[in-house]
């Protein structure tokens, strides 16, 4: 056997006095997959950026004690898992969290994970758990073997790189990003590949977050989501040439929407989002199920701009507008939702904060 093999850190130990606990918000997001390398590099002469908003829905990740050589993994809304490591799954509904466990060849540990969001929900609920593992584990590490940990924007290329190399599929990184960093940011993606993977421009104050607040409505449609569908029907079209003109268009409402967030005019970013939201239903009528499809109607015809989360395909919808038509919109909505068992409105504000850890 491999010498290598045999390298690894038991961390019951230190666990069974320190449990580490770390926590990091879900997101909603605008220009969507233009994180995605396959579209941001042929894209690049149109400087495309994704617009993100953090939520204060964590996702928080407790490192306990476990038996030595072993990983157990418990989420609500999938089976616990535990197994030795070097046997974990990667191709698995857990497989993110062993593959993160197996990149710092961690064992002796239950991984405990635990969101606020609603499991598959599209708001890069696995990408936020795999960055707070990173910076729990890393937390651990750094006090048992004087490991120094990785700075956020490392955290999140790790995070990102961990997932797209056990995903099978192009994987876009919005999502770690909002998780290491809360707030409302603006990402743009690089032209050249000597510049750096991504620049970060925040675009409201996190002093004034509060009253963004009160403009946006998020709901959760009652069914999950599965993103691969989707993103890889988006992918096969872009590659095959038959959609560019409508991926430069979304890269300009991203962009819109952008400016007009920074200078808080809600009219002009209401336009952006429901023009790409348009662009996206045209190119794949999967998106919106008739539930979903009755709440952005219900969103624009007062007033709102509506948008999916993530990919759509299940999942959430979320509504931006002024103050007094969200407040409007609330009992539209919740009507809305009531033909659907699990379907709701998510009690969330924006959350000014990235990844936190604790013990």
């Amino acid at each position: 056997m491999m010498k290598n093999r045999l390298t690894l850190r038991n961390l019951a130990p230190f666990l069974e006095n320190n449990p580490v606990e770390a926590s990091a918000p879900c997101r909603l997001d605008m220009g969507g997959t233009l994180d995605i390398r396959t579209f941001y590099h042929p894209l690049s002469w149109l400087k495309p950026s994704t617009v993100n908003i953090a939520l204060d829905m964590r996702t928080r990740v407790r490192l306990l004690p476990y038996r030595q050589g072993e990983v157990k993994v418990s989420s609500r809304g999938f089976k616990t898992e535990a197994m030795p490591l070097d046997r974990a799954p990667f191709a698995h509904p857990l497989g993110l969290i062993f593959a993160v466990a197996y990149y710092f060849r961690v064992d002796g540990v239950h991984i405990d994970i635990e969101s606020a969001s609603p499991p598959r929900s599209a708001l890069g609920g696995s990408s936020v758990a795999s960055v707070a593992l990173i910076a729990a584990i890393s937390k651990v590490l750094k006090q048992v073997a004087g490991n120094p940990p990785p700075n956020p924007s490392q955290t999140a290329l790790l995070a990102h790189a961990i997932e797209e190399s056990v995903a099978g599929v192009p994987c876009g990184i919005q999502d770690h990003l909002a998780a290491v960093h809360g707030g409302v940011n603006r990402w743009e993606w690089p032209k050249n590949i000597e510049e750096p993977p991504f620049k970060r421009e925040a675009l409201i104050p996190n002093d004034s977050v509060e009253a963004l607040s009160t403009r946006l409505l998020v709901a959760y449609c009652g069914i999950p989501h599965e993103s691969k569908d989707v993103n890889g029907t988006w992918i096969r079209q872009f590659l095959s040439g038959s959609t560019r003109p409508q991926w430069i268009e979304i890269a300009n409402c991203s962009r819109q929407f952008g400016d007009a967030l920074k200078e808080q005019n809600i009219v002009v970013a209401v336009t952006a989002m429901n023009r790409e939201m348009d662009i996206r239903k045209k190119m794949t009528p999967a998106v919106l199920d008739d539930l979903g499809d009755s709440l952005v109607g219900a969103a624009t015809g007062g007033g709102c701009g509506a948008r999916i989360t993530g990919a759509g395909g299940g999942g959430c919808i979320w509504a931006m507008g002024q103050s007094k038509d969200i407040e409007a919109l609330g009992p539209v909505w919740q009507d809305i939702l009531s033909r659907r068992e699990e379907a709701r409105l998510l009690d969330c504000s924006i959350d000014p904060v990235g990844v936190t850890t604790e013990t």
